[in-house]
């Protein structure tokens, strides 16, 4: 018989949450028992897998020794974290709420840490998607500088987000005036120049996570990139435009031979271009196209990257580290 883990996962009811669960079926993780849990907003919820209804239960008062593996999808205070050290199960977050020191961030594929310990992160969609296509290109070209534009779906803020831009798209179709409550202004129909609070620089704190997250999984810590985030009014995928300037000449047949032999990657053909909602949504791949030199500089770089940011660049990317992580007992 296969060997099984119960496993924990912290926001099971959340969008991220349920798509990792259906990921994890998908993907015939090996699990035992799954434990929902949640630190206060939805316990007594039901979480669905597997054909089964799993009440959701309060991280406070669960005994985390009890399973192998939590998977961290909602922020998590720094005590709770303490009592699952304390446990000695293995972890994997997608909240944000581990310390750089604490654990490596990894997007698999592209990077793997050179000793796996206990506790993993995974990095922002937009950063996934992001590093994935340049972990491939690094393989022919020596990049210089990175320049990003994510334009980010309102599902980024969970299913809050996705009920304000519906209830403003409501608002405005019924000529009501528009009611912002989670963003700080109007989203249907509109872009905001920012997609989080801005810290005292004026960078927004996505946009240095971003930043931070990308340059430990492409191992360049010195690598200058500039990074803007903003808010589109789309619900689901992110889609980021990409300028990269490279030590030498671009030569446009080898990079798009490149992108085109990545198992991870769909290079759309030249003269078309992916979107999120046409390609991405649903994917397990991250979509590239408008590839094309620079107008001025040939050591140019510049194309355009769609992907889910909620199952590619959130659940799946986390069950593979999940399975990174339990690999030697499988």
């Amino acid at each position: 018989m296969n060997e099984t883990f119960d496993i924990a996962v912290i926001g099971a009811t959340g969008l991220v949450g349920e798509a990792l669960l259906m990921v994890l079926d998908e993907r015939e993780f090996p699990v035992g028992n799954l434990f929902p849990l949640s630190a206060e907003a939805a316990i007594g919820q039901i979480a669905a897998f597997r054909e089964r209804n799993l009440r959701v239960r309060a991280v406070d008062s669960f005994d985390f020794a009890t399973v192998a593996l939590v998977f961290v999808v909602e922020p998590l205070a720094p005590a709770q974290l303490v009592r699952i050290e304390a446990a000695g199960c293995a972890l994997v977050d997608l909240s944000g709420s581990l310390p750089e020191r604490q654990a490596p961030c990894v997007v698999a594929g592209v990077n793997a840490p050179a000793a796996v310990g206990r506790w993993l992160r995974s990095p922002l969609p937009a950063a996934v998607a992001l590093a994935s296509v340049l972990g491939k290109l690094r393989t022919v070209l020596q990049l210089r500088r990175v320049t990003a534009t994510a334009c980010l779906a309102v599902s980024s803020h969970g299913r809050e987000g996705v009920e304000e831009l519906a209830r403003q798209t409501a608002q405005l179709l019924n000529a009501r005036p528009v009611e912002p409550q989670l963003f700080d202004r109007q989203i249907a129909f509109n872009l905001l120049a920012r997609a989080a609070a801005e810290m005292p620089d004026g960078h927004a704190r996505d946009e240095r996570r971003l930043a931070s997250e990308l340059l430990e999984v492409l191992g360049e810590p010195q690598l200058p990139v500039a990074i803007t985030c903003v808010q589109a009014p789309v619900f689901f995928g992110d889609s980021l435009t990409v300028s990269l300037l490279c030590a030498e000449s671009v030569d446009l047949p080898v990079v798009l031979h490149c992108l085109d032999d990545a198992p991870d990657l769909e290079l759309v053909e030249q003269g078309d271009y992916p979107t999120a909602v046409g390609d991405a949504l649903g994917q397990d791949l991250v979509y590239v196209g408008r590839v094309r030199g620079g107008l001025h500089d040939p050591c140019e770089l510049n194309l355009w990257i769609a992907s889910d940011n909620v199952r590619k660049g959130s659940a799946l990317n986390a069950v593979q580290l999940g399975e990174l992580l339990l690999k030697p007992h499988l």
